[in-house]
């Protein structure tokens, strides 16, 4: 009998609770899942859900109420140091040394961990974040951008196994999104792991192969991202309006701006909202019918969780 491989990462039966016996907040509420080696794992939710305060528990900069985090096999608290080693964390604040110039902070940072003669990773590293140009400079010198990659950077010096990402291109240009996303994906794979959490839910559609999603401290989802796009309700009717939508049709609608979402199973529906948008005296542009994409699965995921509470 084979026996069953041990995941990456394991969080088991995890809750992390603040406050008095007054007034308890559950931040995290029996999160349970396992991450297999070499995926690329998703974790998305609304602000406050939970996603850092778990990748907290993880990195052991917080200790969970109840429930075990493992990395490879090693407790995050019997075992910290073998399981740090393991992960390479890149935090959504831009924590930095203002004394030292980005070629020192990556060296440094390999110090942590007893890395010497780390030149030639470094160097890869500098490349292959658009940092070379920058090796010689200040940290305080560079643009918020810079600062990300040179974080991305100091989370990889050690070559964890395990990359774990919180909200990384939060902020950052398209340019850097890109040459990050490029990187992470080849040492995807080469074999290392990575757990992302954004807000940016194309990313997660485009990266990710399973997402889990909390809502509440809770896991509310958990599939693959090609199952939970087989599971949306509907297609999506899109189109431009300026104007207010009739009430029966805006309960329904989802607004950005001039653009209009609405979900539409049958052509039938479809035309009962053009002809209600119509009787109303507005006039929709740039119309479309486009399958339902991870930002529709996410928003009717949490709605019905909301719904349950």
């Amino acid at each position: 009998m084979t026996p069953t491989p041990t995941p990456a990462l394991s969080f088991q039966s995890v809750s992390k609770s603040y406050g008095t016996d007054s007034k308890i907040t559950n931040a995290l509420d029996g999160v349970n899942f396992d991450i297999a080696e070499g995926e690329f794992f998703g974790l998305l939710g609304p602000n406050g859900a939970g996603k850092t305060t778990l990748i907290s528990v993880l990195a052991g900069l917080t200790k969970a109420t109840s429930g075990k985090v493992l990395v490879h096999g090693h407790d995050v608290r019997a075992d910290f140091a073998a399981a740090r080693r393991m992960i390479g964390v890149v935090p959504q604040e831009l924590v930095f040394d203002p004394f030292f110039t980005v070629r020192e902070a990556l060296m440094i940072q390999s110090g942590y961990f007893g890395i010497k003669k780390n030149d030639a990773w470094v160097d890869e590293l500098l490349e292959n974040l658009g940092l070379t140009d920058k090796a010689n400079a200040n940290m305080r010198q560079l643009s918020g951008g810079m600062k990300r990659r040179v974080l991305v950077g100091q989370a990889l010096v050690h070559k964890p196994p395990v990359i774990v990402l919180d909200e990384p291109t939060a902020g950052v240009d398209v340019e850097l999104r890109q040459t990050l996303w490029a990187f992470i994906s080849k040492l995807n794979k080469q074999g290392h792991t990575v757990l992302l959490t954004t807000h940016y839910l194309e990313e997660a559609e485009a990266l990710c192969g399973r997402i889990a999603m909390l809502q509440q401290g809770r896991v509310v989802a958990l599939n693959s991202t090609s199952e939970l796009l087989k599971a949306a309700a509907s297609n999506v009717l899109r189109f431009k309006l300026d104007g207010t939508l009739p009430e029966p049709l805006a309960a329904k609608a989802r607004v950005v701006g001039r653009i209009v979402q609405l979900p539409a199973n049958t052509a039938a529906e479809v035309e009962t909202y053009l002809a209600a948008v119509r009787e109303s005296g507005l006039i929709a542009e740039d119309v479309e019918v486009r399958k339902a994409d991870l930002e529709d699965v996410f928003l009717d995921v949490m709605n019905k969780a909301r719904e349950s509470v």
